[in-house]
C-alpha cells in the first residue's frame, strides 16, 4: 500500500499566506466603506480670490434710436436727452416743441469692467428700457458714457443692438410677446476708457479672502502655501490671509499663479437647514446631525354633515311646518409609526425616517421647527 501524497512545506505554506493576504483585503475593504469619505480637495482658486482683483459695475443712461415706431413717444426726459443730443451735433431744436420720438427710446446702459482692463479694450454692455418702449428690436445705442462707483467715466458705449425678444401688437389692442424685447446686449459694445488700480503692481502685501468665512479652513490654505512657499502667509481673521511677495510683477504673478493652483481640502460646512417659505423647498445639508429623538407625525380629520330635515305639522292640530336640524360629527386620524433617531443621526437616516412618516414639505418644515425647539436638530435654520 502506497502512503498518501502530501504537499510540499513551501506550497502550504504559500496557499495559507494568500488565504491571509485575501482576509486582510477583505476587512480593509469593509473598513473603507465604514469609514466617512474623505473631504475633496479643492484649489485655491475656488475657494477665494485675490483682493483688489475682480471686476467693477458700470452704469450709464444713453438713447437708442431707429426704432420701427415701438419707442418712448414723448417722454419728458428722453425728450431732453434727444435735444442735449441734438445740441452736440450742432443741431438746435425750436424751444416749445417736443419731437415725435416714437422711434428713440430712453435706455439704461450696464457693463462689467473686469480686472486688469487696459484702455482701448472692448467690453459687452447690456441695454435695457426705463420708459414704456415697446421693443428694442432693430435700434442702435448712441455714444453713452458709463461711469462707475466713484462717479468717474471709465468706458464709452455705442453699437447695433441685439434682441432675443419679438413684441407684435394689432389695431383691435391684442398683442403678443416673445421672451423679453425690452432688453438688448451690444457685443464688444463699449471701449475702455480709464483702468481700475488694483494695488496689485506695487503693494507689500497682498490679501486673499475666502468666499466664505471660515478659521478652519483658512489655517489650511496658511499651511498649504507656507508648504509651498516657506513664510508667505499668515491668518488676518477667519476670511482674510496676507501674502508676502516679491515687489517684481513678473515674480510676482508666477508666485500667485503656483499659490491659485494649490490644493486644499476645506473644513467641512456648517450645519444647515435652508427652507424656501414660497415655494416650500426644504435644502438639507450633510453636516446637519441629530440627537436622539422621536417623531410622530399624523393629520386629524374633523368633518361635519348637515342634514336638514322639514318636519310637518299632524293635520288640524293648528301647528307649523318646521325645520329640524341633524348634524353628523366624526373624526379620522392617519395611523402613522414613530420614527426613532438615534445620537447622532445624519442626512440619509433623517431622510429616511421622513420619508417612513410621508411628510410633505410643508410638514417637514413643521417637523424641522419642531425639533430645533427641541433642541434635537443641531443645525442653523435659515428661512428665505
Amino acid at each position: 500500500m502506497e502512503p498518501r501524497s502530501r504537499l510540499p512545506l513551501a506550497a502550504w505554506l504559500y496557499r495559507a499566506a494568500s488565504l491571509l493576504v485575501a482576509a486582510l483585503v477583505a476587512a480593509l475593504t469593509a473598513l473603507s466603506l465604514a469609514l466617512p469619505a474623505p473631504a475633496r480637495a479643492e484649489r485655491v482658486r475656488d475657494l477665494g480670490q485675490f483682493q483688489g482683483v475682480r471686476s467693477n459695475q458700470l452704469t450709464g443712461y444713453g438713447v437708442v434710436v431707429g426704432l420701427p415706431g415701438t419707442g418712448d413717444d414723448n417722454l419728458e426726459y428722453l425728450t431732453q436727452a434727444m435735444k442735449g443730443v441734438s445740441g452736440r451735433m450742432g443741431l438746435t431744436l425750436p424751444a416749445g416743441i417736443s419731437p415725435g420720438l416714437k422711434n428713440a427710446a430712453a435706455v439704461m446702459v450696464t457693463a462689467e469692467l473686469p480686472a486688469f482692463a487696459k484702455p482701448g479694450q472692448r467690453i459687452d454692455v447690456t441695454v435695457s428700457t426705463i420708459g414704456k418702449a415697446k421693443s428694442l428690436r432693430g435700434g442702435a445705442l448712441i455714444l453713452s458714457p458709463l461711469y462707475g462707483a466713484d462717479g468717474q467715466i471709465y468706458a464709452m458705449a455705442q453699437g447695433n443692438l441685439a434682441v432675443g425678444g419679438l413684441g407684435i401688437s394689432a389695431n383691435d389692442g391684442s398683442n403678443l410677446t416673445v421672451n423679453v424685447p425690452t432688453v438688448g446686449r451690444i457685443a464688444d459694445g463699449a471701449s475702455v476708457e480709464r483702468a481700475v488700480a488694483t494695488g496689485f503692481d506695487h503693494a507689500p502685501t497682498l490679501r486673499w479672502n475666502l468666499f466664505n468665512a471660515d478659521f478652519l479652513t483658512a489655517s489650511r490654505i496658511r499651511d498649504a502655501i507656507n508648504r509651498r512657499i516657506p513664510g508667505t502667509a499668515t491668518v488676518e481673521d477667519g476670511v482674510t490671509l496676507a501674502l508676502t511677495l516679491p515687489v517684481a510683477s513678473d515674480a510676482r504673478a508666477s508666485m500667485m499663479a503656483a499659490i491659485e493652483m494649490i490644493e486644499v481640502a476645506p473644513a467641512e460646512t456648517a450645519a444647515k437647514v435652508i427652507v424656501n417659505s414660497r415655494t416650500g423647498t426644504v435644502v438639507i445639508n450633510s453636516a446637519v446631525r441629530l440627537s436622539p429623538a422621536a417623531i410622530s407625525h399624523g393629520k386629524l380629520t374633523v368633518r361635519v354633515d348637515e342634514a336638514p330635515m322639514v318636519v310637518q305639522p299632524a293635520p288640524l292640530s293648528q301647528g307649523q311646518t318646521a325645520l329640524e336640524q341633524s348634524s353628523t360629527i366624526s373624526t379620522e386620524e392617519e395611523s402613522r409609526a414613530v420614527a426613532l433617531f438615534e445620537p447622532g443621526a445624519s442626512l440619509a437616516q433623517v431622510v429616511d425616517a421622513l420619508n417612513m412618516l410621508g411628510v410633505t414639505p410643508s410638514d417637514l418644515v413643521a417637523i424641522l421647527e419642531a425639533l430645533k425647539q427641541a433642541g434635537a436638530l443641531k443645525a442653523e435654520m435659515v428661512i428665505i
